[in-house]
């Protein structure tokens, strides 16, 4: 170890700043230092300090009770590992179509896509009322079959969506072909 740091040294010798501050260095940085030092502080800091303290505590608390009486729902997710799992597959499958249907979209297919989303639209509000209703009673399995069933149901709005926009693509062929 001691060989290792003598090397290093070695390595640096003549990189080392030696040189010395110019004469009267140390006069004015202690004169800035003292002008640093010398203000007063002010009165009004401290009241000013007091409210913004006061604020932050009525904030803090605001937040908590408003998130503890808030209108948001429960998850799937929140039951059990399972529905975790469950909600997260759905989630996936949906975001991955959304993708699909995305790379799709042009002026031909752009009021299929916006109708399939529109119903996509509908099923998120219904499964909102839903996730308050699992709030309400966590026991009640009608309702996490019911959220399950409404993750199906987008999947499906939104894999037909694909087979009409591939029909769409199809018959366009056809209908190019019989004019060529």
């Amino acid at each position: 170890m001691k060989d290792n740091l003598d090397k290093i040294f070695k390595n640096l010798e003549g990189s080392f700043d030696i040189e010395e501050p110019t004469i009267g260095h140390f006069n004015r940085f202690e004169a800035k230092l003292n002008k640093t030092v010398a203000a007063p502080p002010k009165k009004g800091t401290n009241l000013f300090t007091f409210i913004a303290i006061a604020a932050s505590i009525v904030l803090f608390f605001g937040i908590w009770i408003g998130s503890s009486f808030s209108n948001s729902g429960m998850e799937l997710a929140a039951i059990s590992p399972e529905m975790q799992e469950t909600e997260s597959y759905f989630v996936t499958v949906i975001e991955k179509e959304l993708q699909i249907i995305e790379k799709e979209r042009n002026p031909e297919t752009e009021q299929l896509i916006k109708d399939a989303l529109n119903q996509i639209k509908k099923l998120e509000k219904e499964y909102q009322v839903l996730t308050l209703e699992l709030k309400e009673s966590t026991e009640d399995q009608r309702i996490i079959y019911a959220m399950i069933s409404n993750f199906q149901q987008r999947v499906d709005v939104l894999q037909s969506l694909l087979i009409q926009i591939e029909d769409f693509k199809e018959l366009k062929t056809q209908n190019n072909e019989k004019f060529i």
